[in-house]
């Protein structure tokens, strides 16, 4: 995924969370959120949902049965509880059909008596760049670590890594699209200017280590 760098910060630093990252598109962002008791994935175009498994909504159910029999837990908790046990009655975990996830961040936001402003600001994104660039052959440019590190051509992500360490906040990747002779290039940087010249950058070294075509 186009995965914000700042995003991956505050996931982890402020919501405690360490996000797992997949190939591109929601059949790789499904099968991972499958794995865990509760998982949450989202696209930029707005595709996603949350799963809840069979044996995390056990072990809630279980939880639940053991805090109604204990009067020394609060009924806050009791109560927070049961609004989580009532989420997988809400979300349509199967496509995530955007109806249902409107309804869940309705429901949240009106529990955390928040307005759509103030949710809002919770996160600022790093400014970004994505280029769809056509090349000869995208078949010349190979990848791991799902997609963020290029594997050839040779020489081509020592390159970009060059090119990144000169920007405030910088990251840069290269994949090759999985429909047409284009690579997806994409920059984000502390600022927009920064972003967009990174990502001009970067397309230039495309075009010269792995045939890309330039533009006028």
């Amino acid at each position: 995924q186009e995965s914000r760098g700042l995003g991956d910060v505050y996931k982890r630093q402020v919501l405690g969370v360490t996000a797992a990252c997949t190939l591109t598109g929601v059949k790789h962002l499904h099968h991972m959120a499958l794995k865990f008791d509760i998982g949450i994935y989202f696209e930029a175009n707005g595709h996603g949902t949350v799963t809840f498994s069979e044996n995390g909504i056990h072990k809630l159910k279980a939880l639940q049965e053991h805090l109604e029999k204990d009067t020394n837990t609060s009924l806050e908790k009791k109560q927070a509880l049961k609004r989580l046990l009532n989420l997988p009655d809400l979300i349509n975990q199967a496509i995530g059909d955007a109806m249902s996830d409107i309804l869940v961040i309705e429901s949240i936001l009106r529990h955390k008596n928040w307005t759509l402003k103030e949710w809002d600001s919770m996160y600022q994104d790093l400014p970004n760049k994505l280029i769809a660039h056509k090349v000869k052959d995208r078949s010349v440019i190979t990848t791991t670590d799902v997609e963020r590190k290029v594997v050839t051509p040779k020489g081509l992500q020592e390159a970009i890594d060059a090119a990144v360490s000169k920007y405030h906040k910088g990251r840069s990747f290269v994949r090759p699209s999985g429909t047409e002779d284009v690579v997806r290039i994409y920059a984000e940087a502390a600022t927009k200017e920064e972003a967009e010249k990174l990502a001009a950058e970067v397309t230039l070294l495309v075009n010269e280590l792995a045939g890309g075509i330039a533009t006028v």
